[in-house]
């Protein structure tokens, strides 16, 4: 099939790739409804996607990965920069020349019974000055069906890179053996190029996610003066129709897709609050011709955690499954094609195939403590699907941003909400978030890890460095910059019960931060930063939760802040000279104002 692209660097590469990989057929995906819908069938019989209930669930796949092969590895993951000090201490490292030299031989004619399939897309809105183009050639089918999820992807994506241009990252993927001891995950950012083998599991493998829109983007960012973050973008519209933007980040399992897809209270909504979402997962942030900070989401779809999604936890993330969707490693009802995880309801279905693919009374299986869908089970769903899709969501110019809040699961130490001081000290409160650690990346459950800005798995060079690129970012938007907050949904009582209903009502925090904002409401200063008067967190409506009760959210317990102040002292001693010299004096003035 001719190629896409008059550009002589892509077509360069992807010869280059061809003959490396020596696949026994090459498809340029071009985008179109036909092929894709070619490939779907391709898919369906020869049983790598399965078809679900084309009346309940239209246009809905669902798929399977082998068992070794259900999370980010981040084990396997690699920043191969030229010198290891950039990688810094919170990633893998390895000399790139050293890590082509192991890898060039597995990929060595890897594909020659299969079909190369040749993705161009671009993250961002076609034609946003934001936005940025990758190509991706993989063998698996699975890979194109998601990404034309995931992406805008097709030959409109070379729209943005002409035909000179060789700024355009370079994706080889080979799902090759699905050998757990020979998978890499591997970014070399000064060549923008991303190599991942022996995996098919989506955030391995669909490589403008993680890979690209963050740890390779990071990199392009703090050298072209724009921030690649792993945020959602919000939009709240207030009454009067004026809608205020915030961004957020939250380690897994905090609670990011239903905030970025929240629902306000009845009270809220019956006043005409709505809420808009942008993004669930990555935000792009550059400072625009007016100053002000503006950001996009550079995917198109959702790739979201399936337990725990239900009506009442994130109805809008459920809605956004309901047709086009893929599932992955979800339990299968077969009665009726349907599917069904954890959490999702309370009947699990009899007639059921759990995640592995056996068939199982799925009550049973569940009252003998057996999980009928992965903990790490997906869905990669439309965005265009959600019910609360901001009409922003494709404005190539993106969205300005008033607040970018931080946050994580900690049982005591740290309050609802509070603000920074300044963007350098919101720089501070970013880089000692701490959470608590769950089934999204491999390894112990319910330990607390320090996360910052929720990049630390996702940072494609030192995170010393990436904490002086933001502090620059912050020179450069001076008294333009959004404030910064800190939100802890997740304090617990004496019987380790969650205090704060959660959900819906953080919509009357994100009230409490645009009023910040928009500096129409006081607040009180505490050692950690600007706290809420606690009459000023609107309680109305609220079963159980009185003023009285906010105030106790918002206590600040020094003993327990200066052993936090320990474990950041102990975090910071990593990174060593790279530690700017701000982020010690954030420190040091936190332990001043406890003493």
């Amino acid at each position: 099939m001719a190629t896409l692209t008059k550009n002589p660097n892509v077509n360069k590469w992807v010869d280059e790739m061809i003959a490396l990989c020596k696949p026994a057929k090459v498809m340029w995906i071009d985008g179109s409804k036909e092929q894709l819908d070619m490939l779907r069938e391709e898919a369906i019989s020869t049983g790598e996607m399965i078809k679900l209930n084309e009346e309940k669930l239209p246009g809905c796949l669902y798929h399977r990965t082998k068992p070794n092969d259900v999370a980010r590895v981040e084990d396997r993951t690699f920043i191969c920069s030229r010198k290891k000090e950039d990688a810094g201490p919170t990633n893998n490292w390895c000399d790139p020349k050293e890590m082509y030299a192991k890898l060039t031989p597995m990929y060595d004619g890897v594909m020659k019974d299969r079909t190369m399939y040749i993705i161009p897309y671009s993250m961002g809105p076609i034609g946003s000055p934001l936005a940025k183009v990758g190509v991706e050639v993989t063998d698996s089918i699975y890979v194109v069906l998601n990404m034309a999820i995931m992406v805008r992807m097709g030959a409109q994506a070379f729209k943005n890179l002409g035909d000179e241009s060789d700024d355009f990252v370079r994706g080889l993927h080979s799902k090759a053996y699905v050998d757990p001891e020979k998978r890499y995950i591997v970014q070399f950012p000064e060549d923008n190029t991303i190599w991942s083998i022996n995996s098919a599991y989506g955030g391995n493998v669909l490589l403008g996610k993680k890979c690209f829109a963050l740890r390779i983007a990071s990199y392009q960012g703090k050298n072209e003066g724009w921030m690649a973050e792993h945020m959602l973008i919000l939009g709240i519209e207030k009454p009067n129709g004026e809608i205020k933007y915030v961004t957020a980040a939250f380690p897994s399992a905090c609670g990011k897709t239903n905030l970025a897809m929240l629902i306000p209270p009845e009270g809220y909504t019956k006043k005409g609050y709505k809420v808009w979402t942008v993004g669930d997962d990555i935000a792009w942030l550059k400072p625009g011709p007016d100053g002000r900070l503006y950001a996009i989401n550079p995917e198109n779809g959702f790739f979201g955690v399936a337990p725990g999604t239900n009506e009442k936890s994130n109805y809008n993330a459920l809605a956004s499954t309901r047709k086009n969707t893929i599932f992955t490693n979800v339990a299968i009802n077969n009665d009726d094609m349907t599917v069904w995880w954890e959490k999702l309801d309370k009947n699990p279905p009899v007639n059921a195939t759990e995640w592995k693919g056996e068939k199982v009374n799925g009550p049973e299986y569940v009252a003998a403590g057996n999980k009928l869908a992965h903990p790490n089970s997906r869905f990669t769903a439309p965005a265009e699907n959600c019910p609360c899709i901001s009409s922003e969501f494709n404005n190539p110019q993106g969205v300005p941003i008033s607040a970018i809040i931080f946050g994580g699961r900690r049982a005591k130490t740290a309050p609802l909400v509070y603000q920074s001081f300044n963007w350098q000290h919101g720089t501070f409160v970013g880089s000692i978030m701490a959470s608590e650690t769950t089934a999204a990346a491999t390894g112990a459950v319910g330990v607390v890890r320090r996360d910052p800005m929720a990049m630390l798995p996702f940072c494609g060079y030192h995170m010393g460095d990436y904490w002086a690129h933001w502090l620059e970012m912050g020179k450069i938007l001076g008294d333009k910059a959004p404030k910064i907050f800190n939100v802890n949904w997740f304090r617990t009582d004496e019987n380790g019960d969650f205090i704060w209903p959660g959900y819906g009502d953080n919509m009357r925090v994100l009230d409490w931060i645009i009023e910040r904002c928009e500096g129409t409401v006081d607040a009180v200063e505490t050692p950690i930063g600007y706290e809420p008067k606690p009459e000023d967190i609107n309680v109305e409506g609220l079963d159980g939760i009185t003023t009285e009760t906010v105030k106790d959210l918002l206590s600040v317990d020094r003993d327990l802040w200066k052993e936090e102040a320990k474990g950041i002292e102990e975090f910071y001693q990593k990174f060593g000279e790279k530690l700017p010299k701000e982020m010690s004096e954030e420190l040091k003035n936190l332990e001043a104002r406890l003493a």
